[in-house]
C-alpha cells in the first residue's frame, strides 16, 4: 500500500515539472525568427526624384512600426510619404523621407547609420566606430542620460510653474542640464535632467531623492490642492538610459488624461478643404474586420511619430496604412484591431480613440511665439530665463533645452494671458538678463527679429511632413557675449 502511494506521489510531482517545462519560453528564442530572418533594409536614391525610399522587409512583431518610425525621425529625417502592410507575420514598409532642408540622402556614411538602425533597433551595441559618432550626434538629444538624474514630473499647467520648478531645484543644490516640458488642454508634463551641483554626476542618495521629490510635489501641487487635480513627480536613475524622451512624455500625457475632454474640427465647416483643425474619423470594416481610422491634419514634422504612438498607448495594432501630404494637409488612414484581434465596436471605444489621436497631434503643435536662446551654460540659467517670462506674465506653451559642453541651448513657445503670441519685446529683457544670443523666431515666418549681441544668423527652411510650412531662422551664433 506504501509502494503505490509513494508511486503516485512520484507520478504527480513528474507531471508538474513537465507542465513547468512547458510553459517555460526562453527569452532568447522569442527573438529566435528575427534573428534567423534578419531585417532587410533597402535605401533606393533612383526610383523618386524629390526623395529617398526607404523599404523595409522584416518579420512583424508589436511595436516595430513605432521603433522604426522613431529611428527616422531621430535622425531627423522628414517622412513625406509612407505605405505601411504588415498583416501576417511579416511586413512590408516604404518610407519617402528627405533631410530637414528638404534633400534626399546623398551621404553614404549616414545612410549605413539608417540602415544599421532600422536593421537592428534591439542591439545598437554592435555599431562599428564609424557609425557611432554620427548616431550620437543625433539621437542625444532624444534619450535620458545615464549621467544624469530623471525627473517626470505631471501636473495641472499654471503660470510660472516652470520657474517654481527650476527654482526649487537651484535651491536643492541641483544642476539641469536638460528640459523637454509639453502642455496641452491644461495639463504639463516634462522630463528634466539634473545633476548633483556640487559633486556631479546623478543623485544617489536616497534622503537626498526623497527630499527633491518631496519639494517638487509641493510646487506642483500648489494652488490647486483643493480641486483634487491628479499630479506626479518620479525620480529614475541611471538605470533609465534607454527612456526615450518624446516617446515618454505621450505616455505621461495619456496616463494624465489629458485628452478628455478634447475635440478637433466635426465636419461642419463649410471650407473643410482648408480647415487646419484636426479631423478624425472612424468606421468599420465588417468583410475584412478592421477599424478604419481617417486622419486629416496641419502637416508638419514628426506627425507621424505622434500619430503611431498614440495608437500604441491605446494599444491598437496597425495592419496597413497609407500616409500623404496635399500641400500644407496630410492624410492618414489606418487599417487597425485591437491587440486581442478585434475591431472598435462601442460608441465609446471610437470616441476615445477619437479624442486620444487629436491629442497626440495637437501636444507638439503648441501657439506661441518662438524664442530661440544660445547662452553659456551656468547652474541657475533655466531659473533666470522663465523667472523673466513669469514677471511679464507669459506663460510656457512648450520647451526644450539641452546642453552641449559649455553651452546650452533651446527654445520656448511663449503666449501671453489671453492666449496670444507674446510682444517681441520681451526678448530684449531675456538677453540683458542671460546675455548670449537670444532669437525671436515668429510662428508665421513672415519676419523674426534678433537681440543677440554681435552674431551671425543662418537663414535656413524648415521642412514638416513633406511639406515646406514656414521658413525658420536656425539658431547660429559665431561669437557670444554678455
Amino acid at each position: 500500500m506504501q509502494t503505490r502511494k509513494l508511486s503516485f506521489r512520484h507520478l504527480k510531482k513528474k507531471k508538474k515539472m513537465e507542465m513547468v517545462y512547458q510553459t517555460y519560453v526562453d527569452p532568447e528564442f522569442e527573438s529566435l525568427l528575427e534573428r534567423i530572418n534578419a531585417p532587410r533594409v533597402c535605401i533606393d536614391n533612383d526610383a523618386c526624384q524629390h526623395c529617398t525610399i526607404v523599404k523595409v522587409d522584416s518579420v512583424n512583431r508589436h511595436g516595430i512600426l513605432l521603433e522604426m518610425v522613431q529611428v527616422l525621425t531621430d535622425l531627423d529625417l522628414v517622412i513625406s510619404k509612407s505605405y505601411i502592410c504588415s498583416d501576417g507575420g511579416w511586413l512590408m514598409d516604404v518610407f519617402h523621407v528627405r533631410d530637414q532642408l528638404g534633400k534626399k540622402i546623398t551621404d553614404e556614411t549616414f545612410a549605413l547609420c539608417i540602415q544599421q538602425e532600422l536593421c537592428d533597433t534591439r542591439r545598437r551595441g554592435m555599431i562599428r566606430n564609424e557609425l557611432q559618432t554620427c548616431l550620437k550626434r543625433k539621437l542625444r538629444p532624444y534619450h535620458v542620460s545615464m549621467e544624469h538624474t530623471a525627473l517626470e514630473i505631471t501636473g495641472r499647467d499654471r503660470l510660472g510653474l516652470m520657474s517654481d520648478v527650476s527654482e526649487t531645484l537651484y535651491d536643492l543644490g541641483c544642476n539641469i542640464t536638460s528640459v523637454v516640458a509639453w502642455t496641452h488642454n491644461g495639463r504639463m508634463a516634462c522630463i528634466i535632467q539634473v545633476e548633483d551641483g556640487v559633486k556631479g554626476g546623478p543623485i544617489t542618495v536616497p534622503k537626498r531623492q526623497a527630499q527633491v521629490q518631496e519639494k517638487l510635489e509641493s510646487v506642483v501641487g500648489a494652488h490647486h490642492d483643493e480641486n483634487g487635480d491628479k499630479r506626479s513627480v518620479r525620480l529614475t536613475g541611471p538605470a533609465a538610459g534607454t527612456t526615450h524622451t518624446e516617446r515618454r512624455l505621450h505616455q505621461l500625457m495619456y496616463a494624465d488624461r489629458d485628452y478628455e475632454p478634447y475635440q478637433g474640427c466635426d465636419g461642419s465647416c463649410r471650407h473643410m478643404n482648408w480647415c487646419d483643425k484636426t479631423r478624425v474619423t472612424v468606421e468599420t470594416c465588417r468583410e475584412k474586420g478592421y477599424s478604419v481610422v481617417n486622419l486629416r491634419s496641419r502637416d508638419r514634422n514628426k506627425l507621424l511619430f505622434d500619430t503611431v504612438c498614440a495608437l500604441t498607448d491605446t494599444q491598437y495594432v496597425v495592419f496597413h496604412a497609407a500616409i500623404n501630404s496635399n500641400g500644407s494637409i496630410a492624410n492618414q488612414e489606418y487599417f487597425i484591431r485591437k491587440q486581442d484581434g478585434s475591431s472598435l465596436v462601442s460608441e465609446r471605444e471610437r470616441c476615445q480613440l477619437t479624442q486620444c489621436l487629436i491629442a497626440a497631434i495637437e501636444r507638439r503643435d503648441s501657439r506661441g511665439l518662438r524664442v530661440d536662446i544660445c547662452s553659456e551654460d551656468k547652474m541657475g540659467l533655466l531659473r533666470e530665463v522663465t523667472r523673466v517670462f513669469r514677471e511679464n506674465g507669459l506663460w510656457i506653451a512648450r520647451t526644450e533645452i539641452g546642453t552641449d559642453g559649455e553651452r546650452a541651448s533651446g527654445c520656448f513657445y511663449v503666449k501671453n494671458a489671453a492666449g496670444n503670441d507674446a510682444s517681441p519685446r520681451m526678448v530684449e529683457l531675456v538677453r540683458q538678463k542671460i546675455g548670449g544670443s537670444v532669437l525671436v523666431v515668429h510662428k508665421s515666418g513672415a519676419s523674426s527679429s534678433s537681440s543677440s549681441s554681435t552674431s551671425e544668423i543662418d537663414q535656413r527652411p524648415r521642412f514638416s511632413l513633406g511639406n515646406l510650412l514656414w521658413s525658420q531662422l536656425e539658431r547660429l551664433a559665431s561669437t557670444f557675449g554678455h
